[in-house]
């Protein structure tokens, strides 16, 4: 929480500050008062947060808006804590939580190497009233892990490797943009959405096991394509704009309602971020932001996930993430392509504190389209 209460207090002040600024900045440029040589007034490319902020603004009444996103996201190099560990210490050094059960060795035999994620996300917005804008997302996920297994119960002899898989339709989340205020430059908007379970919780695939079979199990809960649980999404937006600069900060968040059919819950996620952008031309805008988030361990446990390797132990989830990111926003002015709008965000992470053994962020790339009408 160190990282999450220190951007917070950060972001609070410089939202309060800017609100106190007060409407004589107004910046007349995002007001639409200039005029392309096409006769209509440019759109600008950083009136929308980077694309990796989800919920950044709203529309007018009777407007909609449709998107899709594309997220990969790949982990590796296993972390203790912040110190980072070789699969060789957590094989004979990291206890194992199910020894004592048939066929379960006392440390961690089987160690995961490195994770890609692919997300699709479709989203559409609609505004019923200049103050209220709707959001729905739906996803389709597609899951990667690379493990290496340990020979036998003891030692550093490597069996093999294996890979694991699984794909599918990831929850769905439903939200409502509510408009608290307008100062001039300034602008804020509440975030209240649900989370429905939509994604599968027994996913599963073959395994390669420290004795050299290889049975079929229910992947660890990182694989699974969903969380199986009602979620409450709240958030609080801040966005500003004057001449060519542009910035926000958004807390976001997923709070779960309970335990699912297999008896867990996922981590409570707690976001602050915060981004500045500069806008070249109405057209092209570029951005960088910064984002520090905190999740809690699985609560619970399903018990048909067990065996030897750090993502069956519940404990092995969640900690604190900073992660910085770089991004870039087009948006078309003429002809055919007025309005439509492609992004692209890179983020790396600067700094994390994990329940571990438990890999690392590398790095997340989004891709992103977005269409009003």
């Amino acid at each position: 929480m160190r990282i999450l209460n220190s951007v917070a207090l950060l972001t609070g002040g410089a939202i309060s500050a800017a609100v106190l600024a007060g409407a004589a900045n107004a910046d007349p440029i995002h007001a639409g008062a200039a005029i392309t040589s096409s006769g209509k007034p440019p759109i600008q490319a950083d009136s929308h947060a980077p694309i990796g902020v989800m919920g950044d603004h709203l529309h007018k009444k009777g407007e909609w808006m449709i998107s899709y996103r594309f997220m990969r996201m790949e982990m590796a190099d296993a972390r203790i804590g912040n110190d980072k560990v070789s699969p060789e210490t957590i094989a004979t050094t990291v206890p194992n939580r199910f020894f004592g059960a048939p066929g379960q060795p006392p440390t961690l035999r089987v160690v995961p190497l490195e994770m890609t994620m692919d997300m699709h996300m479709v989203g559409a917005m609609y505004a019923p009233s200049d103050r209220v804008t709707l959001m729905a997302m739906a996803s389709y996920v597609t899951k990667e892990m690379d493990h290496v297994s340990f020979a036998g119960p003891a030692g550093t002899v490597r069996r093999g490797n294996f890979t694991t898989k699984s794909r599918g339709i990831g929850d769905t989340t439903l939200s409502a943009l509510v408009g608290l205020g307008d100062w001039g430059m300034h602008h804020l908007h509440l975030n209240a959405g649900v989370s429905l379970p939509t994604g599968s919780i027994d996913e599963e695939d073959d395994i390669l096991t420290p004795l050299g079979t290889r049975p079929r199990a229910r992947l660890p809960y990182s694989m699974q394509n969903g969380s199986g649980t009602f979620d409450l999404l709240p958030g609080l937006t801040y966005t500003a704009h004057r001449a060519k600069l542009s910035w926000g900060a958004q807390y976001n968040g997923a709070i779960r309602l309970g335990e699912n059919d297999a008896d867990y819950s996922l981590g409570d996620r707690h976001q602050v971020t915060g981004w500045a952008g500069y806008r070249f031309v109405p057209a092209v805008s570029a951005s960088v932001r910064l984002s520090a988030e905190t999740m809690g361990q699985v609560d619970g446990r399903d018990i048909r996930i067990a065996g030897p390797v750090q993502t069956a132990d519940p404990d092995n989830y969640g900690g604190e993430r900073l992660t910085a990111a770089l991004g870039l926003n087009y948006v078309g002015q003429s002809g055919v392509m007025r309005g439509h709008r492609l992004a692209l965000e890179v983020g790396l992470p600067v700094y994390e504190d994990l329940n571990g053994p438990q890999m690392a962020h590398d790095y997340h790339v989004t891709l992103g389209y977005q269409k009003a009408f």
